[in-house]
């Protein structure tokens, strides 16, 4: 049926590390490819990352391609989740900047969430852009240059941002036809439209609440924790002991030690 593909033919990068949120990938790109969009996770490892449930581990996906290996020129428009640990991950990356910062100069739709506009603002691209995102980076963004907005859905040009999870209903929804290049460029609002809209006086009740409700780590986690921590730290043992041959090697004289 006419209209039931929105996004055939359209090529959408998804640019993720470890520590994702789950539901900030999940949801949006089940979404994505029932639209008819092919749809690449881009990552900065090979294999499957790991996302998560606030600071939970959940279910991991698939890498499609590595971002040292894609040009933004391959892709028709970007989506950034957000999580605590992804983008901060994302950030310290130059390529994943530079990334963000080709997609933003060819005015390519950029849609992001909840802590994802990180990644934005280090790339140097929110001076004097609306946008929204999780409440507790609200000063991040502000103090980037963007104008904060506590809404569920902000549409900026090129950008679209949600705040998080709870908004994930309106944010798919004005997602398809912002990727389809449906959306009409949004206006700012006709009063004090260079105001971000003032900190929020408490964190969100449903997260406290589900903190407060999280079991604790089991035994396989804590077990698995350990282990990684010995391996992390055999591995560097052994990197430093070969710094060490490699130091000494170098300070011993070239050639056959001649005895008079």
């Amino acid at each position: 049926m006419e209209g039931m593909h929105p996004l055939d033919g359209r090529r959408i990068a998804v640019l993720a590390a470890d520590g994702f949120e789950k539901v900030e990938l999940a949801v949006p790109v089940a979404a994505l490819r029932a639209a008819g969009a092919d749809v690449d996770v881009v990552s900065l490892r090979e294999g499957h990352i790991r996302g998560v449930n606030l600071h939970e581990p959940a279910g991991r996906v698939k890498v499609d391609r590595l971002l040292a290996d894609v040009s933004p020129d391959d892709y028709d428009a970007l989506l950034i989740p957000g999580g605590f640990i992804n983008p901060d991950l994302l950030r310290q990356s130059a390529m994943a900047r530079d990334f963000v910062r080709h997609f933003d100069a060819e005015r390519k739709p950029i849609a992001t969430l909840c802590h994802g506009p990180w990644l934005l603002a280090s790339a140097g691209l929110t001076p004097g852009r609306r946008m929204t995102s999780w409440p507790g980076v609200r000063d991040d963004v502000v103090n980037a240059g963007a104008i904060w907005l506590d809404e569920s859905v902000v549409h900026d040009g090129n950008w679209l941002t949600s705040r998080g999870p709870q908004d994930m209903v309106p944010f798919v929804r004005a997602l398809l036809p912002f990727f389809a290049g449906q959306s009409p460029v949004s206006e700012p609002p006709a009063s004090d439209a260079a105001a971000s809209a003032p900190q929020r006086d408490s964190p969100p009740a449903l997260v406290l609440g589900v903190m407060k409700w999280l079991p604790r780590p089991s035994l396989r986690t804590l077990a698995l924790a350990a282990a990684a921590a010995l391996l992390f730290s055999a591995r560097k043992r052994r990197a430093d002991g070969r710094r060490r041959g490699r130091a000494v090697a170098a300070s011993m004289p070239a050639g056959p030690i001649r005895h008079g």
